[in-house]
């Protein structure tokens, strides 16, 4: 599978566990009860990847917060439109992923002032529509970028705009590195800072907005153009599982 490997998945030396709270959507409606699934994307093949190292740190917050990360290698995806119909296995398999998560992390360096060409590459190979199924649409999303001078926000505007076009939900908060160099140690591992202290806040968020939309996503997600092109009536709200986790619970009295 071209997942990597995360390096000590559950160490965390930057985080002050004091602060921390361990699962952040408690008191939230949870609707279903497995882990929020966490996709996360990264834009550079250089061995030391500073967007790399940035999506590794989220994704161990991922398991933290109690949620399920996996992390795709774009090592070996070919161009869009580079192989006929899209008939390669990194292709699928990161379709699959997409597929799978109930929310996404994307982080790109921050290169000629836009996102790299290997982020966008990931972006394009996932289609709005594949089949009868949509790969991202209804899915939560966290942005992040690094940079190799002055804090930018290019990459994450970037980031957001393709998010809204993949009809995902954009949390508000995100994630700019400056001088992304300086803030990992030899072994790729953050150090203590405001810069991953804000990829803790973005990841908490993320976790939260999860598992709040997890419920809602069917009626969030349902459009008068695709009913009428398909013939399907409208969501019923009355029978929807969104409105049955927020509908008020009638106390049962003792007899």
């Amino acid at each position: 599978m071209r997942l990597r490997t995360l390096p000590d998945p559950d160490l965390l030396p930057a985080l002050d566990r004091d602060h921390a709270v361990e699962r952040p959507a408690n008191g939230l409606p949870e609707g279903l009860q497995h882990p929020p699934r966490i996709l996360l994307l990264y834009g550079s093949l250089r061995d030391r990847s500073y967007s790399r190292f940035a999506v590794e740190e989220a994704a161990r917050l991922v398991r933290f917060f109690g949620g399920e990360p996996r992390i795709f290698d774009p090592s070996d995806l070919p161009l869009p439109d580079q192989v006929r119909g899209d008939d390669h296995p990194a292709v699928r398999e990161l379709r699959e992923h997409a597929m799978w998560s109930e929310g996404q992390i994307w982080c790109s360096p921050e290169r000629h002032g836009q996102i790299t060409g290997v982020m966008k590459a990931q972006i394009d190979h996932l289609p709005l529509k594949m089949g009868g199924m949509r790969p991202t649409q209804g899915r939560t999303l966290a942005v992040m970028q690094v940079s190799g001078g002055s804090q930018s926000f290019n990459a994450v505007n970037t980031l957001r705009l393709l998010g809204r076009w993949m009809r995902m939900f954009t949390i508000p908060n995100q994630s700019s590195v400056a001088k992304a160099f300086q803030e990992f140690d030899g072994d790729g591992r953050m150090l203590p800072s405001s810069y991953y202290e804000r990829i803790v806040d973005v990841v908490e968020e993320l976790v939260r907005f999860t598992i709040l939309l997890r419920p809602h996503v069917d009626l969030l997600t349902d459009r008068y153009s695709e009913r009428r092109q398909v013939g399907r009536k409208p969501v019923n709200a009355s029978r929807d599982l969104s409105a049955i986790a927020v509908a008020p619970q009638e106390k049962k009295t003792g007899t």
